[in-house]
């Protein structure tokens, strides 16, 4: 495919086409209010949920929903030769987070595969669906490129499912009856999580304000309430969950955090006062106690007298990224992540799969894609440095939340703040 045609989760100018694989602020770099350069397809869910983060985009008549599992044609044109191209797209259910999908593009150029950012486990009717929808798909159809999400591409991540994750989370809160319970959640995703412990403990849980708008849009309508004195358990923003935090919320009651990650560095959580917002080392000390079951990862891992982890991972583990793989057979891997924590290129597990790089002459060049610099792990580090910047405003005022979230996204927005804005 030649450059200047497609362009996934990547929004410079210079594309005729654009595509949104879900909500996370890591795929969505570039993508700003006054964004205007081509149409935007993205899948029902994330049009439904795209101005609780861009409630300033002015742009609407360029989003383009596409349903799952149904072609889609695209007429476009060719840079080189100025003719007219059709490239057919289709959209797939990643089961990442709410509306993530991944892209089917076919046409003159062959069959590519962009997963952005998924977990299909081993059993589970969404994935099954989706697994199903694909090979139809792609029935008598060679895959030429899969662009990978390969963040655990590597044997030594081996995660639960996400509902064993669910059901121990479930147990140490259970365990802690006379404590308030904080969760660690993003402003997207876990949902099924929040809607597990809900359902089991028959509880509503606490989300602040603008989380609750989202919960509402999906859906969840009874489960969730911002008002703290129907519930002892919370589900906070991560950048707002901490050490510091933990200990000042004990001071006034008993209270256990829980921080639901796939991510290695959760295995070493705090030093010391501060945030826990990336990968660093510099934030780490070794948990005190380590389970396993049936050579899993540890199911929990208690890592002080407040914090609790658990592997509840949004991306495929090792052995799922190796059966997904083994299911395609395609002739070519790409990893769209190259800084994930497992650091490893997918070709170097998989590359004897097929022959790498034999693929229609001269036209697999392939879709823009978000930039190699632009992964989970920069955008954390970036948000790493709002938060030393705002600290003070963080763990001195823990019950602004609301504040603090429109902060951080004028930030992302890449509006300038003042240092007064940053004053306790």
């Amino acid at each position: 495919m030649e450059r200047g045609m497609i362009s996934v989760d990547r929004w410079a100018q210079g594309s005729q086409a654009y595509f949104l694989t879900h909500l996370h602020a890591d795929h969505t770099v570039g993508l700003t209010p006054t964004w205007k350069w081509g149409p935007l397809f993205c899948s029902q869910v994330t049009a439904k949920l795209f101005l609780t983060k861009f409630d300033q985009f002015n742009k609407l008549s360029l989003l383009r929903i596409l349903d799952l599992g149904r072609w889609y044609s695209l007429p476009l044109f060719s840079p080189s030769s100025g003719q007219p191209v059709t490239i057919q797209v289709m959209a797939i259910d990643a089961h990442h987070c709410p509306g993530a999908v991944m892209y089917l593009f076919r046409g003159e150029f062959g069959c590519m595969l962009y997963t952005g950012d998924f977990r299909w486990e081993t059993v589970d009717p969404r994935a099954e669906i989706a697994r199903g929808m694909l090979l139809e798909a792609l029935k008598g159809v060679k895959l030429d490129i899969l662009y990978l999400d390969n963040t655990y591409c590597d044997p030594s991540y081996c995660f639960p499912s996400r509902e064993d994750a669910s059901r121990q989370v479930v147990d140490i809160i259970s365990s802690h009856p006379n404590h308030d319970i904080v969760i660690s959640i993003d402003s997207l995703g876990k949902e099924d999580l929040l809607f597990y412990i809900s359902k089991k403990l028959k509880t509503k849980i606490w989300v602040w304000p603008e989380r609750l708008r989202t919960m509402h849009l999906l859906g969840f309508q009874d489960i969730f309430t911002t008002n703290t004195s129907l519930t002892r358990i919370r589900a906070i923003p991560r950048y707002s969950f901490s050490m510091e935090t933990l200990q000042a919320l004990n001071l006034m009651r008993p209270t256990v955090g829980i921080m639901p990650s796939g991510l290695p560095w959760m295995k070493k959580i705090f030093s010391g006062p501060g945030n826990v917002v990336g990968p660093s080392p510099s934030h780490g000390v070794t948990c005190s106690k380590t389970r396993k079951q049936n050579g899993v990862l540890a199911i929990t891992e208690i890592c002080n007298e407040y914090i609790y982890t658990v592997p509840y991972s949004d991306h495929s583990c090792f052995s799922e990224i190796k059966k997904f793989v083994e299911l395609l057979q395609p002739t070519d891997i790409r990893g769209t992540v190259s800084s994930s924590p497992s650091n490893v290129e997918p070709r170097n597990f998989f590359g004897n799969q097929k022959p790498f790089g034999e693929v229609r002459a001269g036209k697999h060049e392939g879709p823009q894609v978000r930039s190699p610099i632009e992964t989970v792990e920069s955008i954390l580090a970036r948000r790493e440095r709002i938060i030393k910047r705002c600290g003070r405003l963080i763990s001195r005022h823990f019950i602004s939340r609301l504040d603090r979230v429109r902060l951080l996204r004028r930030l992302r927005r890449g509006i300038k703040i003042t240092d007064s804005e940053f004053s306790p």
